[in-house]
């Protein structure tokens, strides 16, 4: 990691950063509670050295750690956005807005949101995304371009408003 990719900001919506937190706060708690057990148990087994159980539950807890790690890295570097506060005559993080494929003719709603809070399966696209590079800043009636997996895409902003 770059110098300057650790002094950069996050920038991710209220509710991103809360599902972050919680996250965190149930890793922490539950999550290293239950590899505790598991550790425990597999002690139990005998000889570590061929404890399959026990390799297991290890392999676990980094994994449990460094994720723990990464979120607490996220939300030490998150700049939320005050999405009550946003002007909407421009696409922003934490505006939905409804995009018109003018080459599939099909309309399509997005959430434009900070990369990590994208979720393509709750129309959540990252700012970082192709189409959220096309679209941020943009006004409702501006046309578009975005270069996509599945090739280049012309879009038309219809509309932007908060959820």
């Amino acid at each position: 990691m770059t110098t300057k990719a650790l002094n950069e900001k996050i920038i991710m919506t209220k509710e991103g950063y809360d599902k972050l937190k919680a996250e965190l706060i149930t890793l922490r708690g539950d999550g290293r509670a239950e590899i505790a057990a598991n550790l425990e148990e597999a002690r139990g087994f005998g000889d570590l050295s061929e404890n399959a159980e026990y390799h297991s539950a290890k392999d676990e807890q980094g994994k449990l750690e460094t994720r723990i790690f990464l979120l607490e890295y996220q939300l030490s570097k998150a700049h939320v956005i005050d999405t009550k506060n946003i002007d909407t005559s421009k696409a922003n993080i934490g505006t939905t807005i409804t995009i018109k494929d003018l080459d599939s003719n099909k309309t399509h709603i997005y959430t434009l949101v900070g990369t990590e809070e994208a979720d393509i399966k709750e129309n959540r696209i990252s700012a970082s995304s192709p189409v959220g590079k096309a679209i941020i800043g943009q006004s409702v009636g501006t046309k578009v371009m975005a270069r996509t997996p599945r090739g280049i895409r012309h879009l038309k902003i219809v509309k932007i408003d908060l959820k």
